[in-house]
Parts: structure tokens; sequence; C-alpha cells
């Protein structure tokens, strides 16, 4: 039923999978991360961000007391996975309708138009196929090459989950294209409980499933709506889904709200699509562009309209960008749908064009991806040196100092908390609250910032008149809050540098803070 993958690509896969523990072993968690691990320190049926299967997949883990390096092994292994669905995705689709990749052992000599059984427009266009496995082979280096989806593979997001499930649902989707599947229940099973699955990992799901829905109703028409075990797949996905609204109708509906208004955005701007096109290609890489060839002229038509699950999430977060909120990895689950056709249109274009080319942009695709993951490794060095950072413009920040040194400064932060009798921590930007609540729990972290967020919802405001431990970091250094605005008092403890290749890289600060006075006012250093 599937595909062999070549020895190459084995080899490949095996590679970055090392890659992958190696980085994940030696580096912190990073903002995200944090958040999604204190998910499952606070298992819940939803949360204020996000759906709850990224902090559910890590509740077992984590209720272990897994170090960060076996907490990285489950996005290593989604990322792993998702490589081999693309592959097989690929291997797939580049077959003639009705016929796998059992059935190409041997070089395709000629494809007709028109294979027995077939109607023309099932027809693949009259075009000799790759040998088997390159399409796959190409699919999983466009993939390899794409350097945001390193992150994702390190790190555990709802993306790494969504582009998981993302990449099953087109599998699931063509086979649900064949007129005798659709007629059996275990696909439409199968399609209901990934829908449900895809749900619960990230809001932004809902375009796959209309994805889902656009391609089978182009496959069958309008009759699909008198199948009932597509109700059956509907009703499954709707239960799987149903601890989100729960949670939602329990606390206001505040997480559905949130993420409206963080999507709108504000005021649109054809130069923010711009810089988000831009963005896209660098973190993405081009290769993945020659899923316009595979779409076109590797896929048979009936195919195509499975290109959908590229078009509407990629169509809707470039409109969306131009009110300034689409993030870079918000697309991921796109680039993933549309590797296999990358696959079919790379394996064709190498051979008719020239083969240096296509090595030149993999190698240029490479050494960006090292070039990112080296930065991570060394917090930024050797292109930003010798800096501690203030978050702002005078001293701007490092963004590869995020995942060093929060895990010393958690145990240092919770020991100097027993010491002076401070029953919890505090920081003032909800950015820094995530690494410091998971590296020092189990204290309590207060976000001394006037605006409501997940924290809230765990810990609610720091009372008035409380005492606590005050953390700044110099890549976001804030001035101490003290007088009416803050504190009664404040005093330094102690200072705690971070070096990464014997260079400065970020330093901490502890204070003992004592009579809050309940009106949170942050000012960043170097602010009037």
């Amino acid at each position: 039923m599937f595909a062999s993958v070549p020895r190459n690509t084995r080899q490949l896969l095996a590679l970055l999978c090392v890659l992958h523990f190696g980085l994940g072993a030696a580096l912190g968690l990073s903002v995200d991360e944090a958040h999604y691990a204190l998910y499952a320190a606070h298992p819940d049926w939803s949360y204020f961000d996000h759906p709850p299967l990224v902090g559910w997949a890590q509740w077992p883990l984590v209720a272990l007391g897994a170090p960060t390096w076996a907490l990285r092994l489950v996005p290593e292994l989604l990322w792993l996975a998702t490589a081999l669905v693309v592959y097989q995705l690929a291997e797939r689709l580049q077959s003639p309708p009705g016929v796998w990749a059992a059935e190409r052992s041997s070089q395709v000599k000629e494809e007709p138009a028109q294979r027995a059984g077939d109607t023309e427009q099932n027809a693949l266009p009259p075009r000799r196929l790759p040998p088997p496995g390159q399409a796959g082979a190409w699919a999983v280096l466009a993939l390899a090459l794409a350097p945001l989806l390193h992150v994702l593979g390190i790190g555990l997001l709802p993306d790494t989950l969504l582009v998981f499930f993302t990449a099953l649902l087109v599998w699931a989707t063509l086979d649900l294209m064949d007129a005798t599947a659709v007629c059996r229940p275990v696909p439409w099973l199968v399609m209901g409980v990934l829908l449900g699955l895809a749900g619960l990992s990230k809001y932004t799901a809902i375009f796959a499933a209309l994805a889902v829905a656009a391609c089978l109703l182009l496959a069958h028409g309008p009759v699909l709506l008198r199948n009932a075990w597509a109700w059956l797949a509907l009703a499954i996905a709707v239960l799987l889904v149903m601890p989100v609204a729960y949670w939602n109708h329990a606390n206001g509906w505040i997480s559905f709200t949130y993420q409206a208004k963080h999507g709108a955005g504000g005021g649109w701007q054809a130069g923010h699509v711009l810089r988000f096109m831009v963005v896209q290609l660098l973190v993405y890489g081009p290769l993945l562009l020659w899923g316009w060839a595979g779409w076109r002229h590797g896929v048979a038509r009936s195919r195509r309209s499975l290109g959908l699950f590229f078009v509407l999430p990629f169509a809707v977060l470039a409109v969306l960008s131009g009110g300034g909120t689409s993030l870079p990895h918000w697309t991921a689950p796109a680039w993933v749908a549309l590797a296999p056709f990358a696959g079919i249109g790379l394996a064709h274009a190498q051979r008719q064009r020239r083969r240096w080319v296509f090595r030149c942009m993999v190698a240029a695709q490479a050494l960006l991806c090292a070039v990112v993951l080296g930065l991570m490794l060394t917090g930024g060095q050797p292109f930003i040196t010798n800096t501690t950072g203030q978050g702002n413009s005078a001293q701007p920040s490092n963004p590869f100092a995020d995942v060093h040194g929060w895990d010393a400064a958690g145990t240092r932060a919770r020991t100097l908390a027993e010491q002076h009798g401070l029953r919890s921590v505090a920081v003032q930007n909800w950015t820094l609250a995530s690494r410091l609540g998971w590296y020092a729990r189990p204290l309590p972290v207060f976000v001394l910032e006037d605006r409501f967020d997940q924290f809230d919802l765990w810990a609610g405001d720091l009372p008035a008149g409380a005492d606590t431990l005050l953390l700044d970091w110099s890549q976001l250094g804030y001035a101490v809050p003290l007088g009416p605005l803050g504190f009664a008092e404040c005093t330094l403890l102690g200072t705690q540098n971070v070096q990464r290749l014997g260079k400065p890289l970020a330093s901490f600060r502890f204070y003992a803070c004592r009579n809050w006075s309940g009106q949170p006012q942050p000012r960043l250093l170097g602010t009037p």
C-alpha cells in the first residue's frame, strides 16, 4: 500500500532527526514552548490562546517530570511523521488514479492519456513519470530545507500538530475522492477523527476543514450531502472539539473573542502584505514554489482540487497580514500541503532543465537552514556579540537569546524566593512570564501589566499589599516599579549573567519587592 522510501531519503531524515534531538537537548524552551508546557502543567478543557491538544500531548511527560530533551521528542517525532506522510503523498499523487506505488515497481515508459476504467478528466497529462521515489524524495528535501519547519520540529507549537494532521487530512481526502471509498464507513470515521484532532490543535484548522469539504463536493457533487457516513464524520469531529466550546462557554467566549480581534489586526496596508510575502519566501524557501508546476503538470485533473489545502489558508492569511497580524508560522500547514506537489514539480523539472540551477537552490537553502539553526545554538554569534540588550531602540534585543539561561534563572528565582519568604514570582511583560513560570514552578507567576491573558486565569492579579520576587531580563529591561504605581520598596538580591561561547548574552536581576500598589504601569528602560 505504501511506497518504499529510498536509502538516501532515509539517511537525510535520520540526519535531521539527530540534528533536531541535539538542538532540542542543548537549547532551553522558547517563549511559546514554555507557555504550552505550562498548559500541560495546568490541564484544562481549553485555554485562552489556543485549543488544548498542545498541552494534552505533553501532559504525561510533564506529569512525570520529564526533562526538556524528553519533552522535545514529541515535536521531533511529529516532524518525522509529517515528512513520511508528505513522501507518500507525493508518490501517490503522481500515480494515475487507481494506481499506487506497488503497481509502479518499474519505470513507466509511456502513460496513455486514459487508462482502462479512468475517465478523461482523471487522466494524467501525457508526460513520463519520474522514477519511483524521486517525487517523494524531492518533496521531503523541499520540506527539510524550509528553515521555519525545523523550528516546529524542535519545539512543540499548535502548528506542529496542525501540520501533521493537515498532511493526514490531505491523504484521507484523497481516499474519499475515490467513488468506491466514499461508500465505506472506515474512511469517513478516520476523517472525522482527524478533523476533530486538527480542531483541537489550532483554530486555523477551519481552513483544512473547508478544503476537505470543497474537495469532496467537487469530486462527488451534491449527492455527497445524502451520504450518512459523511454526516457521521462531521458529528465525530464536532464531538471531539466540544471541550473547546464548553471551556469558552464557561469563560465568556474569551478565546474566540481574543482570536477574532488578534486576527483582524489594525489598519490594512499593502506594505504589510508585501513584507509578509518576502518573509514567507525566506522562511520556507523557493523550492516549495515548484508546487505550482507539480499541481499543473504532474497531477491528474481530478486531484487538483487538493491544492485548496494551500490556497485557502494562504490567501486568507495573506489578506490578514495587511493588518499586521499574520505570523510566519501560521502558514506552515499550507506549505506542508503544497510540499507533495512541489516534489512532483521538482522531479519533473530537474530532468528537463539544467541541474546546476537546482543544486544551487538546494545549497542556498541548506546554508540558510544551517545559519539559522547555528545562530540559535550560539545565541546569535558571531553576528550579534557583546550586547545584553535592553529591548528598546537604543539597545535592541537579541532574538537568539530567548532560549539561553532561563533554566538557571528560574532555579535561582525559586531559591531566592524561598530564602526571603516570597511565595510568588513576577515579571512586567507577558512574554517573560511563560519561561519564568515554567522554570520556577510550582511558584505562581504574576504579570504586572494591564492586560488579560492566560496567566490571569491561572494566578489572577497580584493582590494589593502583596510581596513577590520580581525578575528583570536585560533583553527586555524594565524600570523597577516603585512608588504609587508600583511597590513600596524593592531590594536587589542578585544578578545572574548569561554567556555563550565566552561572550555576554543577557543578564537577570532579582528583586525582593514588597507592598504592591495594585496599579501596574510598566515602563521600558530608556523610555520616558
